[in-house]
């Protein structure tokens, strides 16, 4: 965070203010090492410059989201940064991965509803822009991952809005992992719930904040295996005890008392209180009541609460009751005594709240009072009893206060830990901890001793974990960081340990122990102890005052309260007075401890008590990883759009912010990416950029030219060592002046010439008019002289011509005699030269020739002598193997012979080789060689095949896995439920229908007042058309009533048809029906050509059963028979729509060979028949394979079309004739068939409906039974889930694409640079390359739909789905990411939707509908992203003419992220802003105008009605039918009809 020593005059600079911390202003004199600046407020400051920061004059308007993307990162950058976001109502900002959260003190619910959390979900961490979500998200997803523990630590002062924030958090970690709980609440709706009992109980308002948690809270949510909460836990640290008794102006105690004060007035009556200003213990301060807040209703919401989380009404009253007797307790007052040292109840008014107390506890009077005013101390003799003075007694009084509420609020967070459930068998947990902040007022106490103690800890972590980031980001860039000095506080926190130790603590219990010590004796031991400690300070002024000086700063404690509040033993007395309460509650907030625990507790403190519950939070967190908030309060009178700068940078040292800044600039402060660095710095080396350099060699050659040391390249990133920024910055600055400074100089020059060549242009024409005159009198002289001239030039030419044509001839002829001669001469030079060489040749190959020979010759010689002396030894050594034995004598004699036979070899290898000219030694031992490595080769590409191999099947291992799951999934049968139907009144039909009748009337009326001629008159005209409208509502009522009247009618029907299958289903199930079981199972036949009738069609009654077996048998017979034949011929149907049919005349011919099937065996005609299901059983199989886009296709076009078939076979029982209106789908079974049923046959615009089928025999339509009616149903289901696949597997392929879409990718400075038309045409291509794709998929898609005859209506839903979910993903995108708000990447956008539009245009309207018009969003966003000069334009303009879609807060937003990459420009004026902001906060209360996000539409966007409307006319036209039923009599049908 150095300054940098290259300021400059013209430079601007931050230089500290006591007003606003830093103010900016430019350098206008430079003296050495002072510096004159004159600031934006018009003044002019005198400063070092070490004292001062560079500022960054290129900063984004609307700043970074992540601070360490800063040019500079010190103080004044990072508080510019966060003033410039709070202006645009960005309250999160990043430091790495760090999240700096600033309270708005408004309502911004657009920021936390449940499109914001879709966005977050699994979006890697800085992807998006800074949210608590995204915190939240990274710490599930490395759990989840890692399997590790992690914690979320949130921190701030009072205000900052810590537990707001850790309320987001559980509710986005209940969205990610949300599992139900008892009673069907979450455990996260658990923890929230328990919020206000525990603000009731441990909150209070401070100096800072209405409603201060005075204790540290850490929830520890638990997860299962299966990332599902499972359970959670809640641990508080440090409850501020001494608040019970002791409270400053303008403070005040604990909300619970206030809230108890303001209860009914029977709980008033009933514990006998009154107004808080009647207690001690509430009327220390003069705040008694909270703006806005209503205790009374705050009481009320606190019971409810408490009825919540369990707590019962009888343990309610005993907790309320406890809370009165403190209240109580407070007022008892002590007077000396009649004894020395004693003291007595002061009054009758102190005795009156004795006595309540001791009811209130239900515990003696005279007992209380005895604990109160006494001590007894066993002594080895005797047992001595001592009174106290009336100043023990009160000190007495309020340590058991404090005792009795400390243990009440355990109890509560016992009670609340035991109502949310712990599961002992979590994974894994994440660790929400609510901490206080460092804390430093005017008076600093105890409290503020171990708070402040806390931080320091919590810092220490802090900054080891922002080590550890930067270790991990220099380890990720592969750069060098070893020699990084680390920021540490450890000296601090000795200082602190030490008085936290064993001996120091003993010295304060001591001194707590023993009346004589005093907090001066207690303050002089501190400074004798520490006094050479340089953290510890002692004040001059004070003689109990200390200070330290912690990393936030210097904060003094009082050292007066210290013995007091560092109290926490148990005084026997009170223990057993409670312990022998007769309230249970009571008694068991005390229980009895044993004799070791009563004395070891009589020397402890709060001091040690905390130290150890600080161990065990830290220990907590060092097992977890880390994720830190850090909340901001920017104004102390808590309102919105007030930052003040002071009280920011405070708390962000406090908050350690500025020590992580800190850390970061003991590393590389600045980092920048290739592309950003070259785009900024490559003025400083021109040459560089047109050369064609990679990005990193560019950014290396800028710095080694401008002399950088200790900077460092990463694999991305530059990194540069603090002040380096500032100097390459003074440097370019430089260079844009010696740049400005030429241009002036040319338009200075430009301007000059161009009032020079006015004057000249005057001064020529005066002159050109002068000279004409002169002209004119000399053109008669120069044509005279120009005829002389031309007679003498003629002259002078024939002469010279003649002269030198003689000379030409001699000089040739001369020439050519000289150069015969010389070439004479070069000819017999030549010749000789050759002879000579050739001679020289002939000498030089004789002598090496000769030389090889005799090496040659030398080398053979020796080989062979070497080869006989191995031989000789080889036989020397066999003949004494030989000498040992007969047995081996054989083999021997081989190798004798073997070895003689290689001598003779090698000798006679060696003279043959003494005759040739080279040697073969070499030759082999080369080959030898290589064969080897072509055999090593050979071995490691086999090896590198397999594993190729093996890495290809596990990969088609994992994708089957995959398709098995969502085969799984897709295929789990849907929950059908039945909702009784209501059959509505028709009161108001009747009603209405009157009310139709005299306006009708009304009507007639006025038409005969309008033929008289001397009525009409305008006023006439009018009350005509008014009366004309109210016919035309009436009307339109009409219609709604006769259409109710047909909804009615089809409840009443459906009601019929249900009772009807709940009687035959009961009458099956009857006693009496028994001979129902006898009956045969149900037969299908064909139907005879005579007369078509059904012989044995219906389900046989009771009556047709014959009482004789044989006759009985004898009928079975042919009814099995016929049975099995039907059977047969529907497998072989089954069996033949398995197959891919394909289409006829643009109809899918399965779909009508299933429906004339159907028709021809009467199948909508019987109660009972498993044909329906097996058709719907053998379609989905066919569609298992979800990623067969063409097989998804076929069936959606066979599925269509015969639930349109069937829907128009089905005769609709009670159904009115008119017009249905589109209704919502139902989900029970009788609801779906009564929708199916609400068409008629008119209705549905088959006006065909009397015309042929197959041939001459008419239409006939048949009264649906049950199973038609299911079977119709199930296939409407099947169309739906079909349609589902196909949309889904379209968005899936385009979702990969569509991410890199939004943002247009950076191509390389130097590549820009240098300007050629070859890579501008490949980046061009570049850019185009991801639409291009998506254009492909939807082309591909319309083919396959369009080659299987899919409906036009469905592929337009299809695709307007498609363009409504690319409008979602991009609008959203553009919203969530800063980086793609810019000028240039609105242009890429707008390229790609040029492309969509024209692939739209060319798919022909038939196809796509109105599906561009889905893309309105997004395209009216790019629109106003690429308009130029916006601060022009006003709101009207903005909201009126060129996005009149988009919201306010969407325009708002797009506003303030806009930033103009490509030619600096500003977004709209801040006007507009304010405009926006102020309608913003206007609608703020509602939370759906104030989201500004995009939801994706997942229903399915048409009914049966509405596909039926679309198509005008749909037979079942003569198919041929398949080779595989062709031959079967059982099908003869089919041929029929089609050879009619």
């Amino acid at each position: 965070m150095g300054a940098p020593s290259n300021i400059v005059v013209g430079s601007h600079v931050w230089v500290e203010d006591p007003n606003v911390a830093w103010i900016n202003g430019e350098v206008t004199r430079v003296d050495g090492p002072e510096i004159h600046v004159h600031t934006t407020d018009g003044n002019t400051v005198v400063t070092d410059t070490s004292k001062v920061f560079p500022k960054d004059t290129e900063a984004p308007l609307g700043g970074v989201d992540d601070m360490t993307k800063l040019s500079y990162l010190h103080e004044p950058g990072v508080l510019e940064n966060l003033a410039t976001r709070y202006k645009l109502n960005e309250i999160y900002t990043y430091t790495g991965n760090i999240l700096i959260a600033v309270n708005p003190f408004q309502r911004l619910p657009h920021l936390y509803d449940i499109h914001m959390m879709e966005q977050y979900k699994g979006a890697p961490f800085g992807e998006l822009s800074p949210h608590v979500f995204a915190v939240g998200d990274a710490a599930y997803r490395a759990m989840i991952n890692e399997g590790e523990n992690n914690s979320i630590l949130v921190s701030g002062e009072s205000g900052a809005g810590k537990t707001e924030t850790t309320k987001m958090l559980m509710r986005y970690l209940a969205y990610l992992g949300g599992h139900s709980g008892v009673e069907g609440r979450t455990v996260e709706q658990q923890v929230l719930e328990s919020n206000p009992v525990l603000e009731a109980f441990g909150n209070a308002k401070t100096v800072r904040n209405n409603n201060s948690s005075r204790f540290g809270k850490f929830v520890e949510i638990q997860f299962d295996k299966k990332g599902r909460i499972s359970g959670a836990a809640i641990r508080t640290y440090l409850l501020e005890r001494s608040r019970v008794c002791q409270i400053s102006d303008p403070e005040r105690n604990y909300h619970c008392f206030y809230l108890l004060c303001a209860a009914p007035q029977e709980d008033i009556e009933k514990y006998k209180l009154g107004s808080p200003k009647s207690f001690h213990y509430l009327n220390q301060s003069n705040c008694y009541e909270l703006d806005g807040v209503n205790d009374g209703h705050e009481y009320l919401a606190t019971r409810r609460a408490m009825d919540i989380i369990g707590i019962s009404e009888e343990e309610q009253e005993s907790i309320f009751r406890v809370v009165a007797a403190i209240l109580h307790l407070g007022n008892i007052n002590f007077s000396k005594g009649e004894e020395i040292d004693s003291s007595i109840i002061k009054d009758d008014d102190s005795r009156f709240h004795l006595n309540m107390t001791a009811e209130l506890l239900r515990c003696d009077a005279q007992s209380l009072e005895d604990a109160l005013i006494k001590r007894v101390m066993v002594t080895p003799e005797e047992v001595i009893s001592k009174t106290l003075d009336p100043l023990n007694a009160a000190a007495s009084r309020d340590a058991l206060a404090k005792t009795i509420y400390s243990r009440l609020f355990d109890w509560l967070v016992d009670k609340i830990n035991i109502s949310i459930g712990q599961d002992p068998n979590s994974k894994s947990t994440i660790g929400v901890l609510d901490i206080y902040g460092f804390e430093s007022f005017k008076c600093n106490s105890f409290e503020q001793f171990c708070i402040n103690f806390t931080n320091e800890k919590l810092q220490q972590h802090f900054n080891q974990h922002v080590f550890k980031m930067e270790q991990e980001e220099y380890t990720k860039e592969e750069i060098d960081w070893s020699y990084i000095e680390f920021v540490d506080n450890q000296d601090v926190l000795d200082l602190i340990e030490k008085l936290h130790s064993t001996t120091h603590m003993h010295d304060i219990v001591g001194c707590s122990m023993f009346p004589r010590s005093t907090h001066e004796t207690f303050a002089q031991k501190l400074y004798q102890t520490f006094k050479d400690d340089k953290r510890f300070i002692k004040p001059k002024l004070s003689q109990t005052d200390f200070t330290i000086s912690h990393y936030a700063g210097e904060v003094t404690y009082q050292a007066n309260q210290f013995l007091d509040k560092n109290k926490d033993y148990i005084v026997a007395e009170h223990q057993d007075l409670l312990t022998a309460s007769k309230c249970s509650f009571v008694c068991g907030l005390f229980p009895p401890l044993p004799e070791e625990t009563l004395k070891s507790s009589k020397f402890s403190s709060i001091g040690s008590r905390f130290k150890l519950q600080l161990q065990s939070l830290m220990e907590t967190l060092s097992v977890t990883e880390p994720h830190y908030i850090r909340c901001v309060k920017p104004n102390n009178d808590l309102k919105p759009a007030i930052f003040e700068n002071v009280n920011i940078i405070h708390q962000l040292r406090c908050g350690g912010v500025l020590e992580a800044i800190r850390i970061s600039c003991a590393g590389y402060p600045t980092r920048r990416t290739f592309y950003d660095f070259l785009n900024r710095f490559g003025v400083l080396a021109p040459e560089v950029l047109k050369a064609n350099y990679d990005d990193k060699v560019a950014c290396q050659m800028i710095l080694d030219k401008r002399g950088m040391q200790g900077y460092q390249i990463g694999k991305s990133k530059v990194f540069l060592r603090a002040g380096q920024m500032a100097e390459l910055d003074a440097r370019r600055t430089e260079v844009l002046g010696n740049a400005a400074r030429t241009i002036q100089r040319q338009i200075q020059t430009f301007i000059a010439r161009k009032e020079f060549v006015a004057f000249r242009k005057a001064a020529i024409q005066f002159q050109s008019h002068w000279r004409g005159k002169t002209a004119r009198k000399l053109h008669q002289q120069l044509r005279q002289e120009a005829a002389a001239l031309k007679i003498q030039k003629n002259v002078k030419r024939y002469i010279a011509m003649k002269s030198y044509l003689t000379l030409c001839s001699s000089a040739i002829t001369l020439q050519a005699g000289l150069r015969a001669m010389d070439a004479r001469k070069e000819f017999n030079f030549r010749k000789r030269t050759k002879a000579a060489i050739n001679i020289q040749a002939n000498w030089r190959f004789h002598q090496a020739y000769f030389y090889y020979k005799s090496l040659q010759k030398a080398v053979v010689i020796s080989q062979c002598g070497w080869r006989c002396r191995v031989a000789r030894r080889e036989l020397r050594k066999l003949k004494m193997a030989c000498c040992k034995g007969n047995r081996s004598s054989k083999r021997s004699k081989g190798q004798i012979g073997k070895a003689c036979g290689g001598a003779y070899m090698a000798v006679t290898v060696g003279k043959t080789i003494k005759g040739s000219n080279f040697s073969l030694v070499p030759i082999f031992l080369h080959a030898d060689l290589e064969e080897a490595k072509a055999q090593e080769i050979a071995k490691l590409e086999d090896m590198l095949r397999e594993m190729q191999l093996q890495v290809e099947q596990a990969n088609s291992l994992v994708i089957k896995e995959q398709e098995a799951a969502r085969k799984a999934m897709d295929e789990a049968p849907p929950v059908i439920k039945e909702t009784p139907v209501i059959v509505q009144d028709t009161g108001r039909v009747d009603s209405l229908t009157a009310e139709v009748e005299r306006l009708k009337a009304l009507l007639v009326l006025e038409t005969q007042k309008t033929k008289e001629p001397n009525q009409v008159s305008g006023a006439e005209q009018a009350k005509n058309e008014e009366l004309a409208k109210k016919l035309e509502a009436a009307e339109k009522k009409a219609d709604q009533l006769q259409d109710s009247m047909q909804r009615l009618q089809e409840k009443v029907s459906d009601l019929e048809l249900e009772n009807q299958v709940l009687r035959t289903q009961a009458l099956a199930i009857s006693p009496s029906g028994k001979t129902l079981s006898a009956r045969s199972k149900t037969t299908i036949i064909q139907r005879t050509p005579e007369n078509g009738a059904v012989h044995n069609g219906e389900m046989m009654t009771p009556d047709h059963i014959t009482s004789n077996p044989e006759e009985s048998e004898a009928e079975e017979r042919p009814h099995r028979s016929q049975t099995e034949k039907q059977q047969e011929y529907q497998d072989l149907l089954l069996k033949c729509i398995s197959q891919d049919l394909g289409f006829s005349g643009g109809m899918p011919v399965a779909a009508c060979l299933i429906y004339k099937c159907l028709v021809q065996w009467r199948s909508f005609e019987v109660e009972r028949t498993s044909i329906f299901d097996h058709i719907i059983k053998a379609i989905g199989v066919a569609i298992e394979a979800q990623d067969n886009s063409d097989m998804l296709a076929y069936w959606l076009s066979n599925s269509s079309t015969l639930l349109l078939l069937i829907q128009r076979m089905l005769k609709a029982t009670g159904a009115a004739s008119l017009t249905p209106q589109r209704r919502r789908t139902s989900t029970s079974l009788f609801g779906r068939m009564s929708q199916g049923l609400r068409v008629s046959p008119q209705s549905a615009g088959f006006s065909f409906l009397s015309s042929r089928l197959g041939g001459s025999a008419e239409l006939r339509q048949v009264e649906a039974k049950y199973p038609a009616l299911l079977f119709k149903q199930q296939l409407t289901a099947i169309l739906e889930k079909i349609y589902g696949m196909l949309r889904d597997n379209l968005k899936r392929e385009i979702a990969s694409v569509l991410g890199l879409c939004i943002q247009a990718p950076r191509t390389s400075r130097a590549g820009v640079a240098k300007g050629r038309s070859q890579a501008n045409s490949a980046a061009q291509r570049a850019l185009t390359a991801h639409w291009q794709s998506i254009v492909t998929s939807l082309d591909n898609y319309l083919k396959t739909m369009r080659a299987n005859c899919v409906p036009p209506f469905l592929v337009r839903k299809v695709f307007t789905q498609i363009f409504l979910f690319v409008n979602v993903q991009l609008f959203n995108s553009l919203l969530l990411r800063r980086e793609c708000c810019s000028f240039s990447n609105g242009e890429y956008v707008k390229t790609g939707l040029a492309e969509l539009e024209q692939w739209s245009h060319d798919a022909n309207e038939e196809f796509t509908g109105s599906a561009w018009e889905e893309l309105r969003h997004i395209r009216q966003a790019v629109g106003f992203l690429v308009i130029h000069q916006k601060p022009k334009k006003s709101l009207k303009e903005i909201t009126n003419d060129l996005c009149p879609v988009l919201s306010i807060q969407q325009l708002y937003r797009i506003c303030t992220m806009y930033w103009d990459d490509k030619y600096g420009t500003q977004s709209v004026s801040s006007d507009v802003i304010s405009s926006m902001r102020v309608m913003m906060t206007e609608g703020s209360n509602n939370a759906i105008s104030s989201s500004f996000l995009l939801d994706d539409d997942l229903s399915i966007p048409f009914s049966v009605d509405d596909i039926s409307k679309s198509m005008d006319q749909i037979e079942a036209t003569d198919v041929d039918p398949p080779p595989l039923i062709r031959e079967n009599s059982g099908f003869a049908f089919l041929l029929q009809g089609s050879s009619d």
